[in-house]
């Protein structure tokens, strides 16, 4: 399987997938920090992405999602956006709605770490 193949798996199979640059346990961005903040404070069961190893990984990302910058959250296989709108959706009180209508009640807080080769 292609880098393309696992990124879209990844996106499409994951309730909410975090193109981050880091890990939950070691972030290494301030806006990927504050993404992975406010899905914490939703409850939201998050499986990150570190795309600093192999910058493939971001180039790839950018050309599936169209959206240049990291990070990358997506919901439910839809892309919603980095920081500063999940943090806007937060504070509208949308994040937590959308998370609801796309995933039900598997709002869990559970976070884990996938790694691309």
């Amino acid at each position: 399987m292609d880098l393309r193949e696992q990124l879209k798996e990844i996106i499409e199979g994951e309730d909410v997938a975090l193109f981050m640059k880091g890990t939950p346990q070691f972030v290494m961005c301030g806006n990927s920090h504050r993404a992975l903040e406010a899905l914490r404070r939703a409850g939201a069961p998050v499986t990150a992405v570190d795309i600093l190893p192999d910058p493939r990984i971001r180039q790839e990302l950018s050309a599936i999602s169209g959206w240049p910058t990291i990070p990358q959250v997506f919901v439910g296989g839809e892309l919603i956006g980095g920081a500063d709108i999940v943090e806007e959706l937060e504070r509208n009180g949308e994040l937590e709605q959308t998370l609801r209508a796309k995933l039900g009640e598997k709002l869990s807080g559970k976070e884990r770490v996938v790694a691309l080769p």
